[in-house]
């Protein structure tokens, strides 16, 4: 693994960070200054932003509008949006369903999806965790029955639940778990299904959350119609799609540029805080302590990140290192937002406002630490709960 950036990767951070400067919107940055809650519309305005340029699916297969960059520029490309505090196009779409899609799908369906979710037309949602079915999802109980309806065609009738679908209240498209086969074995009955959420029978209820946002739902889905052509991949062979989805996934849940971006947040916040002792929080030796143990886990998970990357240059696609950078990369972040809310002191006492948000006691970069602290805490279970990863690293690495 060499860690030298060419003169090409060189040239191409350069242009990168000077895309950003000059494109991010100004309205867009000066709301997320705010801490103000985003809506759709500013999320898709950055993503066309992104897609104009071609850059809205760097891993994508180039056919389909992939960027044909390199690992590296990737993994630049990363580094810079952190620096620059830019939103990320969400993962649902882009990250997740499409390599699902440009996989497995059927060349219709990488015509009819494969385009809109590269441009940011559509707005897909998660439909994998149930009531009774997080953790441990081969347990789930939407059931998906096939019929033959009056117009000839083969549908899907669907009735069940999903929870905690994040975004769900602005969802154009959904794609589902649900079981097709109740009488195999749990895997083996599941398939894929591409829900179009605004059919008949779909219901998005609101999870307002503990920091007091709206940021997950429960989906209710009672007789919806599906046709057939709407599955990806087999019938009862949902699950192959699901773990390809969930180590893209997992492999996403790591931000190590975020982390890094956020550790140096927490430098220029301990620099102007007080400790208790007097002078700055950042010379205080038990504060300095916890950044710097942080900051030396961060970089070992960079460089587990980096032979990630490699790996892929050589056509090797995310396995159980996923696992690992879901399992260390979410408990960063949750220490980091300990640490956020350790320098902001009494000013991290929220003071909710309308939405669930700091209405600004006390200096800016204090909003949120604790609503930030207290949302952080579902990272270590989503994606599949880190305990979950150890197990399937002590199953494929140990063997045991």
């Amino acid at each position: 693994m060499n860690l030298d950036f060419s003169p090409e990767d060189n040239a191409f951070r350069e242009e990168a960070r000077a895309f950003l400067a000059q494109s991010y919107p100004k309205e867009l940055r000066e709301k997320q200054a705010r801490g103000e809650t985003l809506g759709k519309e500013d999320y898709l305005s950055w993503h066309r932003i992104l897609a104009k340029k071609g850059w809205a699916a760097p891993s994508w297969p180039k056919e389909w509008g992939g960027t044909d960059w390199t690992p590296t520029q990737k993994y630049i490309w990363s580094e810079e949006q952190a620096r620059a505090d830019t939103l990320g196009i969400l993962p649902f779409g882009v990250a997740m369903l499409a390599p699902v899609i440009y996989t497995f799908g059927t060349e219709e369906q990488k015509a009819k999806f494969l385009p809109d979710i590269r441009d940011g037309k559509i707005w897909w949602c998660q439909g994998y965790s149930e009531p009774g079915a997080g953790s441990d999802l081969a347990s789930l109980k939407t059931r998906a029955e096939r019929v033959t309806g009056d117009d000839g065609k083969e549908y899907y009738i669907v009735n069940g639940q999903k929870t905690w679908t994040t975004l769900g209240q602005h969802a154009d498209w959904g794609f589902f778990l649900v079981r097709t086969d109740p009488d195999s074995k749990p895997q083996a009955g599941i398939s894929f299904l591409l829900i179009d959420m605004k059919t008949p029978g779909v219901t998005v209820r609101p999870i307002i959350t503990l920091e007091g946002g709206h940021e997950v739902n429960d989906v209710f889905l009672d007789n919806v119609k599906v046709p057939v052509e709407n599955r990806v991949f087999h019938e009862n062979q949902g699950w192959t799609c699901a773990k390809a989805l969930l180590a893209h996934e997992r492999s996403g849940i790591a931000g190590v540029a975020r982390s890094k971006r956020g550790l140096e947040r927490v430098r220029e916040m301990a620099s102007t805080e007080l400790a208790d002792a007097g002078g700055a929080l950042l010379a205080d030796p038990f504060f300095k302590r916890k950044v710097a143990e942080l900051e030396i886990d961060l970089t070992a998970l960079e460089f587990t990140e980096l032979r990630t990357l490699a790996g892929e240059s050589s056509g090797k696609g995310p396995g159980t290192e996923s696992s690992i950078l879901k399992i260390k990369g979410t408990e960063i972040q949750q220490r980091l937002q300990e640490l956020a809310l350790e320098a902001a002191g009494h000013y991290g006492a929220p003071f909710l406002g309308e939405g669930g948000h700091n209405s600004g006691v006390g200096p800016l970069h204090s909003i949120d630490t604790a609503g930030d602290y207290f949302n952080g805490r579902k990272t270590s279970i989503y994606g599949g709960s880190n305990e979950i990863q150890r197990n399937i690293i002590a199953k494929m690495v140990l063997g045991l």
